[in-house]
């Protein structure tokens, strides 16, 4: 049985930062690619960033350059790094094993976590 468990949500400056953890168990950790979602009220949920098995990540252009993944399989956990936060950054976001369908990534999972809520605001 799969769990994800997100954490480090917040309410925060624009400009500041915050460092989200995602926990999963359930699965052989290291042997699957790591993403973020994030997902705004009234909006499509979409994939803020991957991470490889192997270490190699991608970001939505709307991210590039402020938020960095990174991985740890000795804690079956996955974090994202999230600096210079603007308006646009605000919804829940949710973490998720991947798997490459071909064309894109998707998510591996259909049992969501809770998320975790981040907002900015001054």
């Amino acid at each position: 049985q799969v769990q994800l468990v997100e954490s480090g949500g917040g309410l925060v400056q624009p400009g500041g930062s915050l460092r989200l953890s995602c926990a999963i168990s359930g699965i052989f950790f290291s042997g699957y690619a790591m993403g973020w979602y994030r997902q705004s009220p009234g909006k499509q949920r979409e994939l803020v960033g991957s991470i490889s098995r192997g270490g190699t990540t991608n970001y939505a252009d709307s991210v590039k350059g402020r938020f960095t993944i990174s991985r740890d399989n000795a804690k079956n956990s996955v974090y994202l790094q999230m600096n210079s936060l603007n308006l646009e950054d605000t919804a829940v976001y949710y973490c998720n094993a991947l798997y490459y369908s071909g064309s894109a990534y998707v998510p591996m999972f259909d049992a969501w976590g809770q998320g975790t809520q981040v907002t900015v605001s001054s």
